[in-house]
């Protein structure tokens, strides 16, 4: 990448610091909403509860179904498979456009994930985990906000560029179970409250729109001929035509 596109990811990152502020005040409400008011409520009660109850249906030997979906979104797994998709689609478009999306999404989310259990400290389920338990807070589940940012990343950008249905609602259906079958998994294992994990959704699902917003807004010359003109290349190159 030139030393231009340097500078404009300086400026993409310049641009995307207000609402990942704004975003992680969000969280950090909520946090503390979940921890230091809610819990002796009806529904920090019910969110208890609801790990303790899964422990009588848990497998507790061999690799069980939970923990093949849970390492879809493991910190190594997401690291490869965007490093992967950056350059799948860096090779497939000619241009940069697409990678970013993927990579503003997943490095931001981390961000305001590991910012966010800077301030919120709580502690995970009290059952026998399954998974051997991060350093971080329970509070979110950043596997479920991991998750959100990089298949929901993947499927906007099939919806950018397909044009045949069938794809897209294929794109949409795989990479919105995968998050949630994440999600369920994380709980089952001991390892997240469903609060957690609602609330890494709600981080995920949030940056994840203003990347996606942003970027398709803010085109690659700072042109709207520029924007045009590469779209009309990457949707040939898609459906595999050539470009003049």
């Amino acid at each position: 990448m030139p030393a231009r596109g340097f500078g404009r990811i300086i400026r993409d990152v310049g641009w995307l610091l207000v609402p990942a502020a704004c975003l992680l005040a969000l969280m950090v409400a909520l946090g503390y909403l979940l921890t230091d008011v809610l819990p002796s409520t009806a529904f920090g009660k019910w969110d208890a509860e609801v790990p303790r109850r899964l422990v009588e249906y848990r497998q507790q030997e061999g690799i069980s179904e939970s923990k093949i979906i849970t390492t879809l979104s493991e910190t190594l797994t997401i690291i490869a498979l965007t490093t992967l998709a950056a350059l799948v689609f860096r090779w497939k478009f000619g241009r940069w456009r697409e990678s970013l999306v993927v990579i503003y999404a997943v490095v931001g989310e981390t961000s305001i994930f590991m910012a966010t259990t800077l301030f919120i400290d709580r502690s995970r389920p009290s059952v026998p985990p399954l998974d051997e338990a991060p350093p971080t807070s329970s509070f979110p589940s950043g596997h479920t906000a991991a998750a959100v940012c990089f298949y929901g990343s993947i499927a906007a950008i099939v919806l950018w560029h397909s044009r045949y249905r069938w794809i897209k609602v294929a794109a949409v259906v795989v990479c919105a179970a995968v998050p949630l079958l994440i999600a369920g998994s994380r709980i089952y294992r001991g390892m997240h409250y469903p609060s957690d994990v609602l609330a890494g959704g709600l981080l995920g699902v949030i940056w994840l729109t203003i990347v996606v917003v942003y970027v398709r807004t803010h085109d690659a010359d700072d042109s709207r001929t520029a924007a045009v003109d590469a779209d009309r290349r990457a949707t040939a190159l898609g459906d595999g035509r050539p470009t003049e």
